[in-house]
């Protein structure tokens, strides 16, 4: 456990308290009819990770316990962002029996999902380790929980690209076709948005010259194979002083993550972060944990 966890922002409480809201309002409706049934006792309840995973999304489970029980005590044995092996008793839960298994799904709904995702990340972040690049999240994300994943990608060790439409301009191909060129296209854009992000996506090296010409923020090349993707390296590096990163996007998996890295690419966004969730498997049982967890 002597993992740091990196530096991170806690979430919006307001972002936060909205995706419970509405979470719990989807599994409770009118009432949990079996946690109905049970003694409304004072109870306790252990959290188990069964696997090895990078552990984010507590401000939301905890949320979903105190919406439901305000009086809840929640004991974290691990710190947001921590890496735990499988078999770890993450944290202990005292509160009311009925209340702790009504949050129990939607609570561990978040917290799977989210360490899900920061545990992808790490790994990405790890395969890069030396070289350059950085490891950036997309907007292929859960509708309703981008906040929360970005949040979690962080967690991971990973940056965020632009959270949605709203804050920086991204040209592509149809707006450059558009424009008439990257130069009218950049133009366009500085002079309409002047304060936000400015990023160009490139598909041949003509076009990475023309974008290096510009004032941009960052230069996306789109499916250069790995020659041309060396040669646009030297070229924004040695013929323009490399004052614009380059990022590649598209077709990026963890096979080849490494190799992209050591050829000087800046930034390498990558979609299965957030797209291709894979829950991390954790359990929540009344009474004690076992003895030696």
């Amino acid at each position: 456990m002597s993992f740091v966890a990196p530096s991170v922002q806690p979430p919006d409480p307001a972002v936060v308290a909205e995706n419970v809201r509405a979470a719990l309002a989807e599994d409770i409706g009118n009432g949990d009819a079996t946690a109905s049934l049970l003694p409304d006792s004072a109870d306790s309840a252990y959290l188990l990770c069964k696997e090895d995973a990078v552990i984010a999304g507590r401000p939301w489970f905890d949320a979903c316990h105190r919406a439901i029980d305000p009086d809840v005590r929640i004991d974290w044995h691990v710190e947001e962002g921590a890496r735990v092996k499988a078999g770890i008793v993450i944290a202990l839960l005292h509160g009311r029996s009925r209340a702790l298994v009504t949050a129990e799904r939607t609570a561990l709904n978040f917290l799977q999902t989210l360490s899900g995702t920061a545990t992808t990340t790490a790994r990405h972040v790890e395969a890069v380790t030396g070289t350059r690049a950085q490891v950036l999240d997309t907007r292929k994300t859960l509708p309703g929980l981008r906040i929360a994943q970005k949040y979690a990608v962080r967690m991971g060790g990973g940056h965020n690209h632009r959270i949605g439409l709203y804050d920086t301009v991204m040209l592509k191909e149809n707006h450059i076709r558009a424009a008439g060129s990257i130069t009218a296209a950049a133009e366009l854009a500085h002079a309409r948005f002047p304060q936000l992000p400015l990023v160009i996506e490139v598909e041949t090296i003509e076009q990475l010259r023309e974008a290096l010409a510009t004032a941009c923020t960052r230069i996306l090349i789109d499916d250069f194979d790995a020659a041309s993707r060396r040669e646009a390296v030297r070229i924004a590096h040695d013929e323009f002083g490399g004052r614009i990163p380059l990022e590649v996007s598209g077709s990026v998996d963890l096979a080849s993550l490494r190799a992209i890295a050591e050829d000087g690419i800046d930034c390498i966004s990558i979609g299965a972060l957030t797209k291709h969730v894979h829950a991390i498997d954790l359990s929540m049982k009344l009474g004690p944990p076992p003895q030696g967890s």
